[in-house]
């Protein structure tokens, strides 16, 4: 059987379309729940906390959903397998919605059963691209895979962490650090790529130098610093190895040659977003060093609603037109999109710094996120459930 054999619902024909459409949904549901929480409308995870419960939806709710609708679908390219489709691709989508549903109803259901719950996805999707890289012998990418595991039971300790303390600081970090890498591994490798096709057609000499023992080196010392933050956030040890990390990011990005791709919002944004990994490096550096100064609430942010969101959006966006037979242009929508949430992550980074404006800044930026991610969801849904315009 083919690719094109497959007969069933063009929802479930590769793993981008129900992902992709189901993460952005619950970005937008998951805080419109939160407002609820904090204007007290209701009680949503209380005995699981509500701000372990926010955190844990972005990192493993969101985070989760677009990096598994992003590795089911480049997995066949790198096995050269056919891709997860069909029955077990819903089972699979079930499973993270049962999660997500297990938490918001953890008071009903109880914390552990909850938990327990959730866990299974990222386990099962560990074992799934296992299955796939050994089964195509694509040892490349086990490092991939290994990251994907570390995840899973990193969710496993934010579960563990949160039952015995309350808050999940030490899984929070870690999670956070591994999507970091992540990003670093697969944006390091998507970015100049993409860009370097597109300055080919714009008949540009400078383009982006290609991976090298100079990348190796920035991710590892990234990593290192990573480490360091999860273990002890506010040493001064920590604060200088963030800002060595960050200056050394800053000069990996540069060397992919972006500064052209100002014209093409598909590209941009791609540059944009890992921009904000070299910035939130400098911001929780310099955060450890001067708490005081810069708010680490606020730092944090840079990475997570800056880096992470504009990152996913760019690969969601991109993805999903090039993959459902579209032109590779940003239109308004999309445009609006990475709009709104550089709204939201500018705002909601300076709040903390602006205790007098903090309020009505926290009112734009879920506005915004709000915007952003229910305009992806009823734009880009109408091309994830409908079969290729080219076919």
């Amino acid at each position: 059987m083919t690719a094109r054999d497959y007969a069933g619902p063009a929802f479930l024909s590769i793993g981008f379309r129900p992902f992709f459409l189901g993460g952005a949904a619950w970005a937008a549901t998951a805080m419109v729940i939160w407002i609820g929480i904090l204007a007290g409308w209701w009680l949503v995870a209380g005995d699981y906390g509500a701000v372990a419960w926010h955190a844990h939806e972005f990192l493993f709710g969101y985070i989760g959903a677009v990096m598994t609708g992003f590795l089911l679908t480049v997995v066949p390219n790198w096995t050269g397998r056919l891709p997860v489709r069909g029955r077990p691709l819903l089972a699979l989508f079930l499973l993270w919605l049962v999660g997500r549903a297990a938490l918001v109803f953890s008071d009903t259901i109880g914390v552990i059963p909850a938990a327990t719950v959730d866990s299974l996805f990222l386990l099962t999707l560990a074992a799934v691209a296992l299955r796939e890289v050994i089964a195509g012998r694509n040892w490349r990418n086990l490092k991939v895979v290994g990251i994907i595991g570390l995840l899973a039971a990193t969710n496993i300790l934010f579960h563990a962490e949160v039952i015995a303390t309350g808050v999940a600081d030490y899984a929070a970090r870690a999670a956070t650090a591994l999507v970091l890498i992540l990003i670093m591994l697969i944006g390091g490798r998507i970015i100049p790529s993409f860009t370097r096709n597109w300055l080919v057609k714009q008949g540009v000499a400078r383009l982006p130098v290609p991976f090298g023992r100079f990348d190796a080196t920035s991710i590892v010392v990234a990593a290192a610093a990573l480490v360091s933050w999860v273990a002890a956030p506010g040493a001064v040890a920590t604060g200088v190895a963030l800002l060595v990390a960050g200056a050394v990011q800053t000069v990996r990005l540069l060397r992919w040659a972006g500064r052209p791709t100002w014209r093409e919002p598909l590209l941009l944004i791609l540059h944009v977003g890992y921009a904000f990994v070299p910035i939130g490096f400098f911001a929780v550096g310099a955060a450890a060093l001067g708490p005081d100064v810069i708010p680490p609430s606020g730092a944090l942010h840079v990475w997570t609603a800056g880096g992470m969101v504009l990152m996913t959006l760019a690969v969601m966006t991109r993805a999903t037109l090039g993959h459902t037979g579209r032109d590779l242009v940003a239109g308004g929508a999309t445009c609006a999109i990475y709009l709104a949430a550089g709204v939201a992550m500018l705002t909601r980074v300076a709040a903390p710094a602006l205790p007098d404006a903090s309020t009505p800044l926290l009112h734009l930026a879920a506005a915004a996120w709000i915007l952003g991610f229910g305009l992806f969801a009823v734009w880009y849904g109408q091309m994830l459930v409908r079969t290729r315009v080219d076919v």
